[in-house]
This record gives C-alpha cells, structure tokens and sequence, in this order.
C-alpha cells in the first residue's frame, strides 16, 4: 500500500493560491460597503430641492464646507492599497509554473501516441546520441529519455505507467499545505508562536470583549438600556402626563449624561449660561429633587429644549449641544412610545388592579411632542408658523381676517389663488412665491379601512371574541397636486352652469311653448262639432211599435252574445292565466335560482381573491425590505435632515383606551397597506373606534376616521358535522362483506336441517 506524505510549499507557489483568495475575499466586500460615498451625487440632489429646503436648518448646515476629515481619505488609500496587492498577488499567480504534470512517455520522446515501437527504438537512438552524457548532454534528460523508452518497450514499465501513470509503479501520496516552509522551520518557532499568541490571545479577546460590553448597553434601537430603564420607571409612576412632565422626563435620559455617551458635552460655562436661560424661559422648579431628572445633564438638556420650543436664540457655544440633544429627540420618543405600549400590554394581561396602565393621553401627546421638536413650536402654536415668512405678528392678519377664517394649512391651501394673494399681500412676490412652493410641498394622505375576519367563512361578520383586521390603505399626494385637481374641477362645473344659464331658459321656455301648443290642439279636437245624419224618408220610417219590438230583439240578442262571450272569455283567460302563472313560476324559479348560483360565486371569487391578496401582502413584507428614506421633511429649525414617518393607531374616545397599538409607518411614499389587528369586544353590539394617522413631523395634518364596528354573537359550535364523520369506505364494504357471510352461513346450517 502507498504511503502518505505531507509537505509545506517550498517554492512558494502554492501559497500564493491562497494568499491571493484570502486577500480578494477581504478587499471586494471592503470595497463595496467602506468606499465613501459619491458627493457629487448628493450636491445635485441638494441643488434640485433647494427652492423649497433652502431655509431649513438641516439645508444651511448640509451646504456649510465641512471640515477636512482625513477618514475619507485613509479609507480610500487602504482599499486602493488592497486593490494592489490583490492585482500583483493574481499577476504572480498567472506567472507561475505548475509543479505537477502528469507523465507522458510520448512527449519525452517527441512522438506521436500510438507510434510503432520501430519508429521509438529510432527516435531514441537519435535523442541518446544527443543527450549522451559522454558525448557532452544532458544527464536528467538522458535519464527521463531512458526511462520513457523502457516505459513504452518493457511490458512490466508500461503496464505500471498504464495502471499507476508511472513506469517505477506506484507512488507515495503527497498532501500539499498551502503555507511557506518557514513557518515551521525551527529556526522562527519563537517569532511565530509570538504572533499567534498576539493575535489569539490579545487582539481577539478585546475586539470581542469591547464589542460585547458595547452591544449590552443598547437596545435593538440603539437605546440605552439605562434610558429605558428611567422611561419605564417614570412613565408607570406618572400616569397622565401632561406636556411640561414628559419633556423633564424625556431630558432625563442616559443619552444626554456625559457618564454613560462620549458624545454628550460637559462645559464649565454650562454653570452661567443655562441659570440665565432659566430665568428668561421662566417656570422651572428647581427645588424639587427627583434624580435623574433634576441631575445637571438632564436640567441642561430640558433648557435647551424649551429654549428650541419657544424658538429663543441661545449662546454659540450651546448651539452644538442644543442641536446634539435635538438629533436625539426623535428616537428617543420613539423609545417611550414602546415603553407606554408594553405597559399597556403588561396591564391587560394582569387581573390585579393595583397595576395602572399609562392613559391615552400620555401617548398621545409623546407624538405631538415628537411633531413640536422637529418644528421647533410649542403645544398650543398655530400650525401656520411652520411656513417661511410668517411669524407671529404676520400670523395676527392671516388668522384674524374678516373676510377669511384660516386656522389651519388646508384651509390656507383651500383658498383660490387670488384671495390666497389677498390674504398674504403683506409679503413680497418672491417670499410669496416661496410661501407657495413650501405650502405645496407638505403631505396630504388619505385615509381607507376596510374591518374583517380573515380565514373565516364570512369574513364581513364580526362575532365576538373574533380577531378584527382592519385593512387600511394610505395614499400621499402633496397639496399642490389635490387641491389643483379640485379647483380645476370646481371651474369646469361652474363654466358650465354660467354658460347653459341662457341656453336652459331658452330651452325651457320652447318647453313651455310646446306644452300651450298640445293643450290647444286637444280641446280644438274636443270641440269638433257633431256629423250631421242625411234626413230619411217619411214612408220608410218604421212604426212605433216595430221600433219597440226590433230594440226589445236586439236587447236580448246583444245580452245572449255578451253572455256567451263573456263566458268563453272567461274560461280561456283562466286557462291562460294558469299556464302563463305557471310559466311565469318555473322561470321566476330558475332565474332565482341562477342569481343567487351567480351571486355565491361572485362572493366565493372575492373571498379568494382577498386571501390571495393578503397572502401577497405576507409575503411581500417578509421578503422586501423597503427603505425609509420617504420624503424630506420641511423644518426651520431642525438641525438634521428627517424623513416623513407616521403612526397608525386604533382608539375608543370614549373609553379613553388604546384599541390598536401604534404602527410606526416609515415606508410611505406613495401608497402603503397597513392591517391593524385587535380582538373583537366580548359583548354583542355596536361600537364606534377611531383611526387616527399621526404624523411624526409635521402639526395639523393629522388623519381622524370613525370606525362602527357591529358585533354578533359567535356562532354556536356544531356538535355533528359531514367532515367529522370517521367511517371509510373500505370499512364499510368489509363489514358488508361480513354480513354477507353470516346469512350464507345460516342458509347452509339450514339446508342441513331440512336434508
């Protein structure tokens, strides 16, 4: 049996194979995800939105010159450098000889397969004759030369080189490593275990342990665990919260303290400036302590807060921190939300009575204030001063207008376009005209629900205790693009209307003319005079008495014949009458029959064709991943670009209770399926629910629609059933078969009874 024998790459040829794999599999994805990003690219996009973004804050500070980062620049001349040794590792590769080729005693000798052992005895005479080595040749090609030719002449070399591909027979086996012979030369047995130890027992374990302590800390939402920690705490403590408690509850998270993120500054000038801003906003208590919310981190995060709230300039050098915290807002509120929603959750899924759920206006107002930060207003402002060029004292003549009662953007939008003039004739025709491009840029999403109960026979009946699914279809356009459509459709009606105004009097009045004509002709008709009859003769005249007697005749005649008539008539008409009544039942039957055939299956294609839609649906959302990149968000004072996000959620105003949790819609760009699922109520009924689509962003464009749900009573469960029935048909036939051969049985003990 052959032996086996393991070899490092002495040449080194191997183990450029696998050095130039290892590095191509490190530098191409490197590549595609660490090569900087195109800014070219992103200058145009700016340049294209500039008419309507060109005053948000996010706008000014995207097109300020950043400062000369040098991460860019080391990330391109590591990949390139990459990128060349892998070139020169595959240019060496290309070069390299291959070690091993397979014997062939036929190319040693220069010949032909399949030539005449005449013609091999020739050409090795001639080669030995050159390759001799007392003649001045060369001793290896003698050798492989002789070799070659015993393998094609000597049976027992020929048959090794046709069963083993060598003429000495077979070989040891050889596995190769694809590593240089230094590596394990005993000379560099220090250097190396040194690396390895390095790299094993130093580098690994901290990359590793830094990661893990780093990932333990956060959230799947990059959230301090800390953070939500404090948010729960303070959010079941406090059940209702008003405005002023959430935002020190929101200024209380980990976020902003420099103990727990890198990223949060702390400034000896923090110690007189923020004191001065609490005197100018005015109505903070600074006596109550009630850590962490009253720490110096969290007091200067709510400052600065308020401060972006009622628009106040602050210092230059709290303008970072100020913008820092407000980058962090969105996401943070975002964390409460969640918290609110699992305590809501926690409080229906325990029968104790002690735990108190959140209320409904706690989480409503985590979203109006989530709208308030990213527009930089207050609670009670109006939603007009999210546009350019009107402030508060500008926003005195828009809202209090004899002639015009604007309270909100749609009714600004609503407006004709010369009395949108008029309104704001106190700004100038390029502010106007920016005004109008920003107006016509804001959302304007529609709102359609459809309740049902998915796999189930009848999918519109709500029985209780059922899971409701209610299908909600958002559809954005801006508000340029609808209320262009209505105006233009409210001037094609009224053109009309002033236009055919002549034209329908005229109309009616030959109406009129028309009628008086027919009334006319008919009572001339009516007074046609009587026909004159022709005077006859005195001498045919008959007497009185056979005057009498012919009229008595034709009386009785005319009676008999009436009589006669009527009876036949009558006969045939209920004759006629029961076959057209039966006709008239046979077909009234069938065609009752076949509507209601086709209306079945119309409600059977439509329920199949609504599952197959929602498995669709299903399966569009496991498998797609949309961005979140929607539709930039038109801010003044943001400092970072936002994109339009919503929440869709389920509510009973009466009750004050969540229905639905919140779903954070962030893939609206222009239509988007959401479905909303609940369990029915657990009595029979009528309810009146609420859908409410509010935006993240964006104040008073809020979505409301009702929501009548009427609940039936579950249908009682069937005790028997045709699919229950257990018994099969071979059964049946066996046991057919049994009763067969207990009467043949009987028959025959019968038979031998009687013998």
């Amino acid at each position: 049996m052959a032996g086996q024998q393991f070899q490092y790459d002495d040449s080194g040829n191997t183990f450029f194979y696998f050095l130039t794999s290892f590095v191509g599999l490190i530098v191409i994805p490197a590549t595609y995800y660490l090569w900087p990003r195109d800014q070219h690219a992103e200058q145009i996009r700016l340049k294209n939105i500039r008419n309507v973004y060109g005053r948000c804050l996010w706008y000014r500070l995207r097109l300020l010159k950043p400062q000369q980062n040098i991460i860019p620049t080391v990330k391109k001349i590591v990949l390139l450098a990459g990128w060349a040794l892998f070139l020169f590792l595959a240019y060496k590769v290309s070069k390299t000889d291959r070690e091993y080729q397979e014997y062939n005693p036929y190319e040693v000798l220069h010949l032909d397969p399949g030539a005449s052992i005449s013609e091999i005895k020739k050409q090795y005479r001639a080669l030995s004759l050159k390759y001799h080595p007392d003649k001045g040749g060369d001793e290896v090609m003698f050798m492989r030369i002789a070799k070659a030719y015993a393998a094609l002449t000597d049976e027992e070399s020929r048959k090794n080189w046709e069963e083993f591909g060598n003429p000495d027979g077979p070989q040891a086996t050889s596995f190769g490593i694809a590593l240089p012979a230094w590596i394990v030369d005993q000379k560099n047995s220090i250097l190396v275990l040194l690396v390895y130890g390095l790299a094993f027992m130093v580098i690994l374990p901290v990359v590793v342990g830094s990661w893990w302590y780093r990932s333990i800390r956060y959230s799947g939402d990059q959230i301090l665990i800390r953070t939500t920690q404090i948010y729960t705490y303070f959010v079941y403590k406090t059940r209702n919260m008003d405005m002023k408690r959430l935002i020190m509850v929101l200024a209380g998270a980990s976020e902003f303290d420099p103990q727990y993120n890198k990223d949060a500054t702390s400034r000896p000038a923090d110690n007189i400036q923020i004191p001065q801003l609490i005197r100018e906003i005015g109505g903070i208590n600074l006596k109550k302590n009630e850590p962490p919310l009253t720490c110096p981190y969290s007091l200067k995060a709510r400052v600065l807060l308020l401060t972006h709230l009622a628009r106040m300039k602050v210092p230059e050098v709290l303008e970072e921190d100020q913008q820092f915290i407000l980058k962090k807002s969105p996401a943070l509120l975002q964390e409460m939300i969640n918290v609110i929603c699992q305590l809501i959750i926690m409080a229906r899924s325990r029968e104790e009575r002690e735990f108190r759920a959140p209320s409904l206006g706690s989480l409503e107002n985590c979203m109006k204030l989530s709208q308030m930060t990213v527009q930089g207003l207050q609670q009670f402002k109006s939603p007009l001063l999210q546009l350019p060029h009107i402030e508060e004292d500008n926003l005195r003549r828009v809202s209090n207008h004899k002639k015009y009662k604007i309270k909100s953007i749609q009714d600004l939008v609503s407006l004709k376009g010369s009395d949108r003039r008029n309104l704001l004739h106190f700004l100038e025709d390029k502010k106007y005209d920016e005004v109008m491009a920003v107006l016509g840029s804001f959302p304007y999403v529609t709102m359609d629900i459809k309740p049902q109960v998915l796999d189930d026979e009848d999918s519109n009946n709500i029985t209780v205790g059922s899971l409701v699914t209610v299908l909600v279809t958002l559809t954005r356009q801006t508000m340029a693009e609808v209320f262009e459509k209505e105006q233009s459709i409210c001037a094609a009606e009224e053109q009309p209307t002033e236009d055919g105004q002549g034209d329908a009097s005229k109309v009616k009045s030959k109406g009129w003319q028309q009628k008086n004509k027919g009334t006319k002709k008919a009572s001339k008709s009516k007074k046609k005079k009587p026909l004159k009859k022709k005077p006859v003769p005195p001498s045919l005249q008959p007497s009185k008495q056979q005057k009498q007697k012919q009229a008595n005749g034709e009386v009785v005649a005319k009676e008999e014949e009436e009589e006669v008539s009527d009876k036949g008539s009558e006969s045939d008409e209920e004759e006629t009458n029961r076959d057209s009544q039966s006709e008239k039942d046979d077909g009234s039957d069938r065609d009752s029959d076949r509507e209601q055939d086709e209306k079945q299956n119309k409600d059977d294609e439509a329920e199949w064709q609504e599952l197959q839609q929602s498995i669709q649906r299903k399966e569009r959302a496991l498998l797609e991943t949309k961005s979140k990149i929607t539709h930039p968000v038109y801010s003044l004072f943001f400092p970072e670009e936002k994109q339009e996000w919503w929440w869709l959620y389920i509510a009973d105003r009466k009750e004050q209770m969540l229905i639905c949790m919140p779903y954070h819609v962030c893939t609206l760009k222009d239509k988007e399926e959401v479905e909303l699922k609940f369990p029915a109520p657990g009595k029979p009924g009528n309810y009146q629910y609420t859908v409410y689509l509010r935006s993240d962003s964006y104040m008073g464009l809020d979505q409301i629609k009702p929501l009548k749900l009427e609940v039936h009573e579950a249908k009682p469960v069937p005790e028997n059933h045709p699919q229950w029935d257990t018994a099969i048909e071979g059964d049946e036939d066996q046991e057919d078969s049994e009763g067969f051969e207990d009467s043949f049985e009987e028959e025959e003990e019968e038979e031998e009874d009687v013998d």
